[in-house]
């Protein structure tokens, strides 16, 4: 019993913590084009742009072109 009761606790904080990594978010640009990125954009320091991955492509938005991210709730 204890054991069925341990994997359930174990199973249920990875199907928990798998949904939480998920945000996608709206990139507002300066232009006014809004984006909607299926997780929240990596800031890379050296190339001074924003990276994610959307189906597969890798897409990068270059920070002064950002006015405002917003995770969607």
């Amino acid at each position: 019993m204890t054991r069925k009761l341990l994997a359930l606790v174990l199973a249920s904080t990875a199907v928990g913590s798998l949904a939480a990594c998920s945000h996608p978010t709206v990139v507002q640009t300066k232009d006014g084009q809004q984006i909607v990125a299926p997780d929240e954009p990596e800031y890379n320091k050296k190339s001074g742009t924003y990276q994610y991955e959307d189906n597969g492509k890798k897409v990068q938005i270059n920070k002064d072109d950002v006015h405002s991210m917003q995770e969607v709730k």
